[in-house]
């Protein structure tokens, strides 16, 4: 055979290597051994639902099972023992049996294409015992011809075999589910990826290191068909060499062992050291986006590592990253690893959206070198409890205590604190102290001689009277307040006769003539607009400061949307 002849005939890893018999498959050990008992025992269903990711042997299990079911004359029963290459066989493989009906649903979506099927059950196998329909990424099928198949689908013909395949198993009706055998095919695991792969290496006469293959395993995120292909691209790409700097080069990724000096590099504020290092990655050929995820992958494992101290032992790691890990673990809390998974998470779309990735991926690196020598509110309020905090006299006289219209006072003092790589740094802890207010902490008996009209309202809360107390806070205008008279402008959305009621109410409880009356001047704010402005202005005056202006800047898109004192905080927990 000549070697343009071999070229032509050359088939990717992918098809080259697929499953026959179930003995091939790998990763799908519960699967095999359910079907194969299924078929040595006689028990088969009617129809069959496999679901799972793209890749881990969907379409593939559907025409073995085909095979299975094919295998041998119409006077034997089916059997999961198929050794040999029949010609149905070798015509089920390859696509081409007349009993065997594959269709791709993505493509075949409407209802025309369903009734086809259904008038092609009632007629018996030509040449199989079985009539087999494989329908691929059935969930793409209309809501209509779901519903055409149903009936066939509950009670087919005996010699007829249905078999889905679908990525995508919720948006499948449940009407369809019930009346199927579903099957799970889980993730392979990047060991039984990698060893399948070095199995592969032997058979096309290549080689590989290991490192290399680990990567490709782990890049193929459980699926062997994604695996392959990665495969076949790095053997032509090495020219039948798979080495780890081709490998780690075709896939846009960076050394690990580097990732894990860049990780250390963040959260030890060493921004120098961090920022030239992402630019050689960057220059190396490394995708910022992978730089990103792949520092997402250190901050989770770090974080599991906490919990379960022997996983940075694991013998499969490499001996670099295995004492690079335990030294981090070590140092790293749980709080401090948080709150990187949030900023990096954060970042992941900003890398992806920016017009340079690499810029963003420097920004979100400053984050973290800024955020780095920030204490966790956890161990501020630890140390807090613990009276660890010291405050110099110089910084004693710079607090700022400013009343907030009756309800509580703020306090502001800068603290020095220790961080979590034992660093001095100052910052500023803003204080808010509960403060009496005369009116809110008036007796019933001095309500019952209002002196304003917050004391009339204050009045119909105290008397449990809700509704028209919140009336009268939301939906009326104070024009004019004396004592025995008051007038208001009335709102639309007022409860109705509600100067009336308010006027008898008042006289009943005062034992003194009231008159309420409606004006249609203008008026003050109502005291819900009074409030939600106040409330406002005391947004705009806290964001102001330098401090909240400083934690708003490391925390890009972060919004204040409340302020409470710490004894709100407390009742509220």
């Amino acid at each position: 055979m000549t070697e343009s002849e071999q070229k032509q005939e050359y088939r990717v890893l992918a098809r080259k290597y697929r499953p026959r018999n179930f003995d091939e498959m790998i990763g799908q050990d519960a699967l095999v051994r359910t079907l194969s008992n299924a078929l040595e025992s006689g028990r088969l269903h009617h129809a069959y639902m496999l679901h799972g990711i793209r890749g881990v042997g969907k379409t593939t299990t559907a025409r073995i099972m085909a095979r299975a079911l094919n295998y041998g004359d119409k006077n034997t029963p089916p059997t999961a023992d198929f050794s040999e290459l029949t010609d149905q066989c070798k015509m089920i493989i390859e696509g081409r049996h007349v009993d065997v009906i594959e269709m791709d649903a993505a493509s075949n979506t409407g209802v025309d294409n369903i009734r086809e099927i259904i008038d092609s059950v009632q007629y018996a196998p030509v040449s199989a015992r079985y009539k087999v329909y494989i329908i691929d990424e059935v969930h793409m099928l209309s809501k209509s011809a779901f519903n055409a198949l149903l009936k066939t689908l509950e009670e087919p013909p005996e010699h007829v075999k249905f078999i889905f395949a679908t990525t995508e198993i919720r948006k499948v009706p449940v009407t369809v589910l019930s009346r199927c055998q579903r099957f799970d095919l889980k993730r392979v695991d990047q060991k039984t990826l990698e060893d399948y792969f070095k199995t592969i290496v032997e058979k096309e006469n290549a080689k590989a290191d290991d490192e290399a293959i680990a990567l490709i395993s782990r890049a193929a995120d459980g699926s062997v068909r994604d695996g392959l292909s990665l495969l076949d691209q790095a053997i032509a790409l090495g020219d039948g060499s798979v080495e780890t700097t081709t490998v780690r080069d075709m896939l846009g990724l960076a050394d690990r062992t580097k990732i894990l000096d860049l990780f250390d590099y963040c959260l030890t504020g060493r921004a120098t050291d961090a920022l030239d290092l992402a630019d050689d990655l960057y220059r190396s050929g490394a995708d910022p986006l992978v730089i990103i995820q792949d520092m997402l992958d250190v901050t989770h494992f770090m974080t599991k590592a906490k919990s379960m101290p022997a996983l940075v032992k694991d013998s499969n790691l490499p001996e670099a990253e295995k004492m690079k890990g335990e030294d981090l673990a070590g140092q790293l809390t749980v709080p401090i690893l948080t709150r990187t998974w949030q900023l990096l998470l954060k970042g992941i779309g900003e890398v992806s959206s920016a017009p340079n990735p690499q810029s963003a991926l420097e920004m979100v690196l400053i984050r973290l070198l800024y955020t780095s020598d920030m204490p966790t509110p956890g161990d501020l309020i630890k140390k807090l409890e613990n009276g660890e905090l010291s405050v110099s006299d110089d910084q004693k006289k710079k607090r700022d205590s400013v009343k907030q219209a009756g309800e509580y006072t703020q306090s502001v003092r800068d603290v020095t604190v220790k961080n979590a790589n034992g660093k001095p740094t100052t910052m500023q802890v803003i204080e808010t102290t509960a403060i009496s207010n005369p009116q809110e902490d008036a007796q019933e008996d001095d309500l019952l001689n209002p002196q304003t009209y917050i004391d009339v309202v204050r009045l119909f809360e105290k008397k449990r009277e809700i509704m028209i107390a919140s009336n009268l806070r939301s939906f009326t205008r104070l024009v004019s307040f004396k004592k025995g008279v008051i007038e208001i402008n009335v709102l639309d959305n007022a409860m109705p006769k509600l100067p009336s009621v308010v006027s008898k109410y008042l006289s009943d409880w005062t034992g003194e003539p009231w008159m309420v009356s409606v004006s249609t001047k203008q008026g003050e704010p109502s005291l819900t607009e009074q409030h939600t402005a106040q409330k406002q202005a005391q947004l705009k005056r806290i964001e102001a400061r330098d401090d909240v202006q400083t934690i708003l800047t490391a925390f890009p898109g972060a919004v204040i949307h409340e302020i409470k004192s710490f004894q709100e905080c407390e009742s509220d927990e």
